[in-house]
């Protein structure tokens, strides 16, 4: 019933910046969570930032200072600015989006940091 895809993703040396989109589609009215995690290789999916439909906003301790989440409703997107990036960021980055009891996963972009 919603659709996601992230796009954004990219090469960036260390010390760059990267924003990256989530775009949404079909029924999204009732989505009430929003957020981008990131899976690198050998690693488990981890939870990078959210936001709420009210705005309310969330930050791992790891990108805390360096990254911000945000949204723009008219235009169902999404962004995950990604400033100061460090290597250990190199990760494929997801969108999901939520309410009480769905939950809805983009296919991912490919963020690569180089030192």
């Amino acid at each position: 019933q919603v659709q996601l895809v992230e796009s954004g993703g990219g090469l960036v040396q260390a010390g760059g910046s990267l924003r990256l989109s989530c775009e949404a589609s079909g029924s999204i009215v009732s989505i009430t969570y929003m957020g981008w995690y990131r899976q690198a290789p050998g690693k488990q999916r981890e939870l990078v930032a959210q936001i709420t439909s009210r705005g309310s906003t969330n930050y791992a301790d790891s990108v805390k200072g360096r990254f911000t989440i945000s949204r723009d409703n008219a235009k169902n997107t999404l962004y995950l600015q990604m400033d100061s990036l460090k290597p250990e960021d190199t990760a494929i980055y997801y969108c999901k989006a939520g309410n009480g009891l769905t939950a809805y996963w983009g296919q991912g972009t490919q963020l690569t940091v180089s030192s």
